[in-house]
């Protein structure tokens, strides 16, 4: 089994002094922090995906999600901005060309949205009349564009995909389209201003529609041909990995700090304590080292459903790793992770809160 590294080996020192320095001020803010903000955009993480043609950096699977594994690492809020948000730029692959140079022309181009289909686009002319609200869209206050996905509605009747079922398609919207609403209320993740937003009665030419399929891709590279559904879990069962590792970090200083003030720990329960991080590290970074290779090896050959299948199994126990190493770790780091004001708390509201996330809470 190959080594597995830390995290942390991909970042400089500098972004994530910044990153961290300024997460419970963006925590405050409900969304990212300017100085946040200001990294994002002169590094281009939220062009990760966006094709090289448009002057994305395209960047391929295997290396993207130890970027994002990486940033979650630094903090949980910011890297799942970035995550839901590039991944979203990744539909520049399936754009109309004139419409997706429009969009990355924008050195700060950020698309955000929602995957639920709550909203109907009625055929109306050359276009369609898009009506419908949307929640939880990570990133959205910081976003240039909104992608939302829509039940195609002709001649007053629902119109059918080749399976019968109900038509759903996405459109990118121009932000200023958009009425954003209050939506997140939720005790973790709360800088990532995943709130909610709504659009009434907008007409958008039918070049804002696009499809998502490998068929559909317009950038004929890898990237674009790769499946969604495995590149959405891996992406964010990394996020929930980066958020795991650095709780466990965290562990050390507090474990020492219960050690040292609580004189009903004697030597075998600091015993103990270890005993569990290490067990628990060695856990995760096995979980890690399978999720790595099941994405390597699909990355190489994207149309083998047993490598995919592999992705999407490896991505769950991940998941599931995560957030059971912090449990059973959780119990020794004291009253400490229990205040709201310490930086324990806030990993773990956030690991807590975003893997609540549908795609990644069952095993298959």
């Amino acid at each position: 089994m190959s080594q597995i590294h830390h995290p942390s080996i991909l970042l400089s020192s500098d972004w994530v002094n910044t990153i961290r320095e300024h997460a419970p001020a963006a925590e405050a803010l409900g969304q990212l922090h300017p100085a946040q903000l200001e990294l994002v955009y002169k590094q281009q993480w939220f062009n990760l995906l966006a094709p090289a043609s448009y002057g994305g950096l395209q960047t391929p699977l295997p290396e993207l999600v130890k970027t994002e594994e990486a940033l979650s690492w630094a903090d949980g809020s910011l890297g799942w901005v970035v995550t839901l948000c590039c991944g979203a730029g990744w539909f520049g692959g399936f754009m109309e060309p004139d419409l997706a140079r429009e969009i990355y022309h924008d050195k700060k181009a950020c698309l955000a949205g929602s995957g639920a289909a709550t909203g109907t686009a009625t055929v109306s002319g050359n276009g369609y009349l898009i009506n419908g609200s949307w929640k939880y869209a990570s990133g959205v206050h910081h976003a240039t564009h909104i992608t939302v996905n829509c039940e195609i509605i002709s001649n007053n009747s629902a119109m059918l995909n080749a399976d019968g079922a109900p038509l759903i398609l996405p459109f990118v919207i121009d932000r200023n389209d958009v009425q954003l609403l209050k939506g997140w209320k939720y005790i973790g993740m709360m800088a990532t201003g995943s709130d909610a937003y709504s659009i009434n009665n907008l007409y958008v030419d039918k070049s804002r529609c696009f499809e998502i399929e490998p068929d559909a891709a317009v950038v004929k590279e890898q990237l674009y041909i790769y499946p969604f559904m495995q590149l959405a879990e891996a992406t964010l069962a990394a996020n929930l990995s980066g958020m795991a590792v650095h709780f466990m970090d965290l562990c050390v200083s507090a474990f020492a700090n219960k050690a040292t003030n609580l004189r009903r720990v004697n030597g075998a329960n600091v015993l103990v304590m270890n005993d569990a991080l290490t067990s628990c590290t060695d856990l995760l970074n096995k979980a890690r080292t399978a999720f790595f290779a099941a994405v390597d090896a699909s990355w190489q050959d994207a149309q083998n459903q047993g490598l995919l299948k592999a992705v999407s199994s490896a991505s769950r126990v991940l998941a599931k790793t995560a957030r059971g190493c912090v449990d059973e770790l959780y119990p020794y780091c004291g009253l400490l992770a229990a205040s709201p004001d310490t930086e324990i708390n806030r990993i773990w509201r956030d690991l807590h809160t975003a893997s609540q996330h549908a795609l990644l809470t069952f095993l298959e």
